[in-house]
């Protein structure tokens, strides 16, 4: 036998293995529970900008607190029921994130005449699902991680070289291009395409309403976070980087900040709410 023959058994191998997997993770997809523990990270992510937002919004008004994940979080794990909400976030943002991974390796279900595009975004929204995942996993097992102190210390060590430096550059410039797409999706209301339908009548208008405020506002503390990640990298401080919630409370350092931070929390609460209708109506 030639070594043709070896090559092209081989590849038919790999093929079949490849077709196999395929068609078992098509079925898992198309599983029923799949698809309802799926549509419960949307609720898990929901019920964080929730959180996130009164965090903020307190903090606007002179209290204190940390408005990030780990914020939230941490407010979540302290309510009656806690562990079981940790639990149930991990599994739910989990199974979303694998949800979303798939589509970014075989192909946005959805369908479009830009694939490659709908498989980044595919991608992205799996990397975010992912890490409400492991911020859940941490409280669950007793670890809770610091969102600002781990921004700090990995913006530290990247800032050490050069490579890293670069890095940092690129995370800035894609977090203020992800924040102009949000408020893009925001004001045309494009967001809506994704969805299979929403509610009607007044509820439908409120719910459109939500969208497009909630979009704009994680837009806007988006790009705050981009800029101050380019801007901790310029002055080669990483004490000037924490993630959301430096990024937030620098609002209260500027002009009118108390107010754009009042609006960022009013929309982030709205992106929450959104994204309790979304996990019933988000196309999967």
């Amino acid at each position: 036998m030639g070594a043709d023959d070896h090559t092209n058994k081989a590849r038919n191998a790999v093929s079949r293995g490849a077709g196999s997997v395929e068609h078992t993770v098509d079925d898992a997809r198309d599983s029923r529970t799949v698809r309802v523990v799926a549509r419960a990270g949307f609720v898990a992510l929901g019920l964080i900008h929730l959180l996130i937002g009164g965090i903020a919004l307190g903090i606007a008004l002179g209290s204190s607190g940390q408005a990030d994940q780990s914020g939230a979080v941490s407010q979540l794990a302290a309510t009656p029921g806690g562990v079981v909400l940790l639990w149930a976030g991990l599994v739910a943002c989990g199974v979303l994130a694998l949800y979303m991974a798939s589509d970014a390796v075989l192909g946005w279900s959805g369908g479009s005449s830009k694939p490659w595009m709908n498989r980044l975004k595919a991608a992205g929204q799996a990397i975010v699902f992912a890490v409400v995942a492991v911020t859940f996993g941490s409280f669950a097992l007793s670890r809770p991680s610091n969102s600002s102190e781990k921004s700090r210390s990995t913006s530290a060590d990247l800032m050490s070289s050069a490579p890293g430096t670069i890095l940092l550059v690129i995370i800035g410039v894609a977090l203020l291009a992800a924040a102009g797409t949000y408020i893009f999706l925001g004001i045309t209301r494009k967001y809506e395409k994704n969805l299979k339908g929403k509610p009607s009548g007044a509820l439908g208008d409120a719910f459109t309403v939500l969208g497009v405020v909630g979009y704009c506002a994680k837009g806007v503390a988006l790009g705050a976070v981009g800029l101050l990640i380019l801007i901790a990298t310029a002055a080669h401080d990483p004490s000037q980087q924490g993630g959301l919630d430096a990024a937030l409370k620098a609002f209260l350092k500027q002009p009118f900040g108390g107010w754009v931070l009042v609006f960022v929390s009013l929309g982030l609460m709205a992106y929450g709410v959104y994204s309790l209708f979304r996990s019933r109506y988000q196309r999967l």
